[in-house]
């Protein structure tokens, strides 16, 4: 695994990872968002002196083949070599398809992610992961591949708004779901109203250090791995399909939703508590608001949850919860049930 560095001096952080790789050419890539307010942030640091800069259209929407194609030209236009680095600076966006198109060119050249949302310092950068959307379907395409290191500074959560906050915020209610009650209550506790940084900035680092540890176990996905995947069956089907209408949703709006149905079918089948499921279910209705779908969209989100990576012989799976912390992974469901879990996603709680 990569080394994940919460710090609090990125430059000293960032010029010891580079002086350690020893790069030929240094490269820098964000979307126009992130340009704009994140990398002048870095950009004076001594260790990028007469770094090039690589900008691509923001949102999830332009995470696709022909941004990696335009990441790669400026790789070759500006004379990358093997020797050479791509600093990912952005959020999930950036460095998922940051993270693919440098193991893709010259068949891998190193890169260093800088996550500066909060969904990216808690899920995206971590892990491995990489990837691009691909015929309307999300991460579709993509590599396991490490970066170097990951390296996580709070202060960019000063450049998010309240929806960004709140996307990210969704993937660290998963980790509390992962993790234990204690966790999990202390995440159900804070306003997302008025969130207060310094106290998330706290947080963040326990909910990175769940989903470490549960790599560490199964750096590819065949196993535990899959845990990570509570409420992304439901939540990428969702996401797909407001991408395919041309209308996308954040990730972790997304997965907020998917945790409603996963945690309605976790209690059905797998006994998860009722009122535990209650309070989170409560907590999403109270800031993520009303899901975008209605009954008519079921047979289209299921034909699109076929398409899910954890899928086996045509059957859907879910990874399900018998507790807070009890995983059930390769959980085959129905699709007469999983009907009744979008159900409860429209319902108020």
């Amino acid at each position: 695994m990569s080394r994940v560095i919460i710090s609090d001096a990125i430059e000293k952080d960032l010029s010891r990872a580079i002086t350690t790789l020893a790069p030929d050419r240094i490269f820098i890539l964000s979307d126009e968002t992130t340009h704009r307010l994140c990398v002048p942030l870095i950009s004076g640091f001594a260790s990028l002196a007469g770094a090039k800069e690589i900008v691509i259209p923001a949102g999830d929407t332009h995470k696709t083949l022909d941004s990696v194609v335009r990441v790669w030209a400026e790789l070759q236009s500006g004379k990358a070599s093997r020797k050479s680095l791509l600093v990912n600076c952005g959020g999930g966006m950036v460095t998922d398809l940051g993270g693919f198109a440098a193991s893709c060119f010259k068949r891998g050249i190193a890169f260093i992610n800088i996550p500066t949302t909060l969904l990216a310092m808690v899920d995206a950068s971590v892990g491995g992961k990489t990837g691009i959307n691909f015929g309307m379907l999300k991460n579709e395409i993509g590599v396991f591949n490490e970066p170097y290191c990951v390296i996580l500074d709070t202060s960019f959560l000063r450049t998010l708004d309240d929806v960004n906050i709140r996307s990210g915020y969704a993937e660290m209610l998963k980790h509390g779901l992962l993790s234990n009650s204690t966790a999990l209550d202390a995440l159900l506790r804070f306003d997302l109203a008025r969130p207060d940084l310094s106290s998330l900035a706290q947080m963040l680092a326990g909910s990175v250090a769940v989903k470490e540890r549960i790599v560490e176990q199964d750096p590819t996905e065949k196993g535990i791995r899959k845990a990570l995947n509570v409420g992304h069956t439901v939540g990428h089907a969702i996401e797909s399909l407001a991408l395919r209408r041309g209308s996308p949703i954040l990730h972790g709006y997304a997965v907020a939703y998917g945790m409603i149905a996963e945690l309605y079918l976790s209690r059905e089948l797998t006994g998860f508590p009722v009122g535990k499921m209650r309070q989170v279910v409560a907590f999403i209705h109270e800031y993520y608001g009303t899901l975008p779908i209605t009954c008519n969209d079921y047979d289209e989100l299921l034909e699109l949850m076929t398409h899910d990576k954890k899928n086996t012989a045509g059957q859907i799976n879910f990874t399900l919860l018998d507790s807070v912390g009890g995983i059930r992974i390769n959980q085959t469901v129905d699709p007469v049930t999983i009907r009744e879990a979008l159900d409860a996603c429209l319902r108020q709680a």
